[in-house]
């Protein structure tokens, strides 16, 4: 198989998953009680399958997806308010169609730009126990290894940050170890030529009390965009 063929096959085994009983339990629960203003529609409420193109250049890491956004939609970061900052950042910046993302069908298309996350289930609470990261662990890696076209790497949140970390030090690739501390605007050359980003999580957490301002968030996306604009995207 070729790469793309291996990638949508790596997809569709994610989104057949059951290897945590909390969160296939809890997913599942979510979509069957639903929330009154989304009680009309049909929830995915299954893991959430990477959006976007395995060449892609520029890679997005996220947490989870979201009780009525991802876990409803079935799409990453779509119908929730991470997800309204996220598009309007990758519009901003050149890497999607439009600023919004509301829902699977509502057109958006990314450019050059894949979304994936630590882990394709939703968790309660929104906290991942250490067993779940580690199942969901292989996805990502796999996903990162089959983006050979990827240039940088963008991680919103700690948990993602040591998550890529964590791979790209096993890969082989930083022989002597990677030794990085999470921190909003952090940027670091990775061996491999894979510039490494990181960004506070555009939660509603941290977008609500001003941990995230957009000016932040969208200093990040100009960074990656000045990043492969200079390589010659």
């Amino acid at each position: 198989m070729n790469s793309v063929s291996d990638f949508e096959s790596l997809q569709k085994r994610i989104v057949r998953c059951r290897k945590c009983p909390r969160l296939v339990e809890w997913r599942e629960q979510v979509a069957r009680e639903k929330v009154r203003r989304f009680r009309d529609q049909d929830y995915w409420g299954k893991p959430v399958p990477a959006f976007g193109v395995q060449d892609a250049k520029f890679i997005v890491i996220g947490l989870a997806p979201a009780a009525h956004g991802g876990n409803r939609t079935g799409r990453m970061f779509t119908g929730d308010g991470s997800g309204d900052w996220l598009c309007e950042a990758l519009y901003r910046y050149g890497f999607a169609s439009q600023p919004v993302s509301l829902g699977i069908d509502d057109g958006l298309v990314l450019k050059n730009c894949l979304i994936t996350a630590v882990a394709r289930c939703v968790p309660p609470q929104n906290k991942l126990l250490a067993d779940e990261i580690f199942n969901c662990r292989d996805y990502l890696k796999e996903e990162l290894e089959l983006a050979c076209d990827k240039k940088v790497v963008l991680t919103l949140g700690r948990v993602a940050f040591q998550a890529f970390v964590r791979i790209w030090r096993e890969s082989g690739m930083c022989p002597n170890g990677l030794d990085k501390k999470f921190l909003h605007g952090g940027e670091w050359f990775l061996p491999g030529r894979i510039y490494l980003l990181s960004s506070y999580h555009p939660s509603r957490q941290n977008t609500q009390t001003g941990k995230l301002t957009r000016s932040m968030f969208h200093g990040v996306f100009r960074r990656a965009r000045a990043i492969l604009d200079t390589q010659g995207e």
